[in-house]
């Protein structure tokens, strides 16, 4: 999800801007909330943060905990629009992104999201126009994404690829994704397949299921496919094709940023951040549950882990969870792996987290040591047993 009023910093004459990734984001915001859990302000942001991050279950209580301090704030209202947008309920949505307006925002700053609730309702032509104000203001590239989407929903593939065009000029790689996708939508499996390999060399195979279904489905459910990565006849899951945290537009951004397997047998760990985040003292960190809180298997509930590593080859993992491991003794001090069996894959993960928000606090720690993670939720039931590790 696109953030509803995301600000651009401007660009100092002396230096470049510096702007905030949404994990440091939402653990500064969780920072404040811990002393001051009514602070309008953080509640916003941790809520901005989560969306852009994907999960719009906990976007949706930080809005509704900012709306109860200010209920007459349009943003919170817009805030929680945006959330159920992403949760796949639009119908529900409109009626916050009205009060929104009718307390006095503009279009411009949730035309983003109130166009994708239209999209999922399969009304592209209203989705359009919402995502053409958007346009004129800070969500303009989210936006125009968006709006070449519609358009291949809608059938107009080459309008689609000339809305996308001057992002691709700039090298954008949220439009290379977005191509793919319009391509797909238009039963272009091969062209779909060469626009996202042109970014990463063979990382189309884990898309190409998702592109071959595409081109089947209905208007609104095309929309959900892309956006959301929920098929019909699932149950409201995501689609499980794609090796990514998501799926639809977050699953491809994710798998643009991971390396192509070499073979069927390697663990596929995610690259080092390039920039070093400031440090964060393991006194204060949100840990993993003590052990003896811990389940091998997620037995009538889901689970939230962080998830280290992924490959076919499972008897590799245990070296893999060494290796990283290794490079931060301390914060992995007292913290087992754990293995999940997904299809013809493996997870490598730790956890459980008692808290979303605490497996975030976690992976920003994770990434202060150059270590890649994601968040992961097991389906109720789902083994996840301990790695055995010498």
């Amino acid at each position: 999800m696109g953030s509803i009023l995301a600000v651009t910093p401007r660009a100092s004459a002396q230096m470049p801007a510096y702007v905030e990734s949404p994990s440091d984001a939402l653990a500064r915001s969780i920072r404040v909330l811990a002393t001051s859990p009514k602070d309008f302000n953080a509640l916003v942001a941790a809520g901005r943060a989560s969306l852009a991050l994907g999960d719009a279950q906990s976007a949706a209580g930080f809005y509704a905990r900012a709306a109860e301090v200010n209920g007459n704030n349009p943003v919170a209202q817009a805030g929680i629009g945006a959330a159920l947008v992403g949760s796949g309920d639009p119908q529900a949505a409109l009626t916050y992104f009205a009060r929104a307006q009718q307390l006095g925002a503009s279009v411009t700053s949730f035309g983003c999201d109130r166009g994708l609730a239209f999209d999922l309702l399969g009304q592209q032509a209203l989705a359009q126009t919402d995502y053409r104000v958007a346009m004129l203001g800070t969500d303009r590239d989210e936006a125009t994404r968006r709006l070449a989407l519609s358009q291949a929903i809608g059938g107009n593939v080459p309008a689609a690829l000339t809305t996308l065009q001057p992002l691709l000029l700039r090298r954008d790689p949220g439009a290379t994704r977005v191509k793919s996708l319009v391509l797909a939508l238009a039963g272009d499996v091969v062209g779909a397949k060469a626009a996202l390999d042109s970014m990463m060399p063979g990382a189309s195979l884990r898309m190409d299921p998702f592109f071959r279904k595409l081109p089947q489905l209905s208007a609104s459910e095309k929309a959900a496919a892309v956006h959301l990565g929920v098929f019909p006849g699932a149950a409201g899951s995501s689609y499980a094709g794609a090796d990514s945290p998501g799926d639809g537009l977050a699953g491809i951004e994710e798998l643009l940023r991971q390396p192509a397997p070499a073979s069927t047998n390697a663990v596929a760990s995610f690259p080092a951040a390039s920039v070093p985040a400031p440090s964060i003292a393991t006194a204060a960190l949100t840990r993993p549950l003590a052990p003896a809180k811990r389940v091998q298997a997620s037995a009538g509930s889901r689970k939230i882990w962080l998830q280290l590593a992924s490959g076919a080859n499972e008897s590799a993992l245990p070296d893999e969870f060494r290796r990283i491991r290794s490079r931060s003794p301390e914060l992995f001090e007292d913290i087992d792996g754990y293995v999940a069996a997904d299809g013809a894959k493996a997870r490598l993960v730790i956890g459980p987290f008692k808290s979303r928000e605490d497996a975030e606090i976690f992976e920003e720690a994770l990434s202060n040591e150059r270590i890649k993670a994601f968040s992961w939720t097991s389906a109720p039931g789902q083994p996840v047993r301990k790695l055995e590790v010498r």
